[in-house]
């Protein structure tokens, strides 16, 4: 019996070697950027952050050359490609050491996708510094979203902070960045609304799990971009009185989950982390980390219409503008109430029929009732307008993979965040074993949150579909599901692709302080392994310029 790489070494040797289509240049230097008006040292993808936008069409066989003017060691991670296990850009995963500094990897494969997607570093905290960018995939055929406009809307979270001082300082204190916790002001509020003995019993509780309802980001102090740009900036995108315009939206941030909304237009989401849906209006949507959303809107006025990406924890926005002239912009509207994390986001879902009601008021019991209710859930949607839910979305056509699954794998999210240790089935990444999986098989992944942290898990190499309540053909798919604190999420996965494929919390510090596992899909003989591996990846001198980077 062969190993997985051997195997896959094996038929990249069989493989004939192809007419390369298109040719691709990326340059990872550190170099000095000024976004905010204050000079810091960051880390450039072709000069810019974010990097370029990468169009491939549907079919290609594409070369992307990665030189690394670093000194340290780089990577390319392609988020939500199918793709042979070695050109997946995960050090230590499928043969793949990295990009030695001074050095050119040349990552090889045929696109077999289409959609918006992204492409970021998966080498230390290096996403964080600036080290990621958007991917467009034209589909070979007629495109069953139609638009007069196209836009990638490319959101991020920038700090002037060294990225590698982040987690020690959350390590130092998991509060360390949580500049709005509640002072005694809030207690007092909260003894005129639920009554002195509610309000001493709450505080009494999240403060022996030594936690904050406020907890809703891990870290603050962010600048969040538009297309590397500012809310002061403005990001622009032209329409006329309507057209459809399409707007790509990729979460490209480390930390930061965002409610996006277009006040005075309604949004048509086509997609989901790129890949088609029946078309679903919504008025906003909750927008995970990794996670992308394509949406067709229809400007009706000839005015300046406001994108507003609010941060969850209500710090700030993301601004951009959609404008029927340059030099026009929109208003920011008003910050939403920052929400309270409560019982129900640590998964204390109080059984009150249990409990004795006899001295309470009934403000008291008001707010009991309202104490269950998840926190995290309450993104201050206006009464009569749309939130997208997961629920849904509704693959477009009929989903080839479709059959019951054979077994349930269950996958619990932990963690201590008083020491910022996060888990995978209660281990950090590098005390984990895998999750074996043999091809072709149809598992359930069962997500388990122990944490009241929401958590954007992402898996590598193949889609999942959420179990959303829809039939089974309707089922959609997706590479990064939010995970609700204190709650749980299962999804359906046909390992149809061998390799050994990193499976990870998309909050980078998370991650990187132990929520990665890895998933490996292999079979017992290499003739059963797809023949889907073009030649092995070799060293390539760069190339003047940066053709089809653009």
């Amino acid at each position: 019996m062969k190993s997985l790489y051997t195997a896959i070494l094996s038929l990249s040797l069989l493989v004939s070697v192809p007419a390369w289509a298109g040719t691709y240049h990326l340059d990872i230097a550190r170099e000095m950027v000024n976004i905010t008006g204050t000079p810091v040292s960051k880390i450039t993808v072709n000069g810019g952050i974010p990097g370029p936008t990468l169009r491939f069409t549907e079919g290609e066989d594409v070369t992307i050359n990665v030189t690394n003017h670093l000194d340290e060691d780089t990577s390319v991670h392609w988020h939500g490609f199918l793709l042979p296990g070695a050109m997946d850009g995960v050090p230590g995963l499928n043969g793949f050491l990295g990009i030695k500094p001074g050095e050119t990897f040349t990552y090889r494969f045929k696109i077999r996708q289409t959609g918006t997607y992204w492409y970021h570093a998966h080498s230390l905290a290096q996403e964080q510094e600036g080290h990621y960018g958007s991917i467009v995939i034209t589909p070979k055929g007629k495109d069953p979203v139609q638009a007069d406009r196209d836009y990638v809307v490319l959101l991020s979270d920038f700090t002037h902070e060294s990225a590698d001082a982040i987690l020690p300082n959350l390590k130092l204190d998991a509060g360390y960045y949580n500049y709005n916790k509640r002072t005694i002001g809030d207690f007092f509020d909260d003894v005129e609304k639920k009554g002195f003995k509610a309000a001493w019993q709450d505080r009494k509780e999240w403060g022996e799990m030594r936690m904050s309802p406020t907890d809703l980001a891990d870290v603050s102090g962010y600048t969040f971009l538009v297309n590397g740009k500012t809310p002061e900036q403005n990001w622009t995108g032209i329409f006329k009185v309507g057209e459809k315009v399409r707007l790509r939206f990729i979460n490209a941030s480390a930390m930061t989950f965002y409610d996006v909304r277009i006040p005075g237009l309604k949004m048509t989401v086509v997609q989901a982390d790129g890949q088609n849906v029946e078309p679903v209006s919504v008025d906003e949507f909750r927008f995970g980390i990794a996670e992308t959303y394509d949406v067709i809107v229809e400007p009706k006025e000839d005015k300046a219409y406001t994108i507003a990406a609010e941060s969850v924890d209500r710090t700030g926005f993301a601004i951009g503008t959609l404008v029927p002239r340059d030099g026009m912009k929109g208003e920011t509207p008003p910050h939403r109430p920052r929400a309270l994390l409560t019982m129900a986001d640590m998964g204390h879902n109080m059984d009150h029929s249990q409990m004795d009601h006899s001295n309470m008021s009934a403000d008291e019991m008001e707010q009991m009732m309202a104490d269950m209710e998840s926190g995290w859930a309450k993104a201050g949607t206006p009464p009569g307008h749309k939130a997208l839910d997961y629920k849904d979305l509704r693959y477009l056509g009929t989903q080839s993979k479709a059959e019951a699954p054979e077994r349930e794998v269950l996958v619990t999210l932990g963690g201590s965040m008083e020491r910022f240790i996060w888990t995978i089935n209660g281990k950090k990444f590098e005390h984990s074993g895998p999750i074996n999986l043999k091809y072709g098989e149809r598992v359930r992944l069962k997500f388990v949150n122990e944490t009241m942290m929401a958590h954007p898990m992402h898996l590598h190499g193949m889609f999942v579909q959420l179990e959303n309540g829809q039939p089974a053909e309707k089922l959609p798919n997706k590479h990064t599901v939010i995970v609700p604190p204190g709650g749980s999420y299962s999804v359906l996965l046909t390992a149809d692709e061998a390799g050994e494929w990193a499976f990870h919390c998309h909050l980078l510090y998370h991650m990187l302080g132990g929520m990665m596992t890895k998933v490996v899909v292999a079979k017992l003989d290499a003739a059963d392994i797809p023949d889907r591996t073009p030649p092995a990846a070799t060293p390539a001198k760069a190339e003047g310029g940066h053709h089809h980077a653009y």
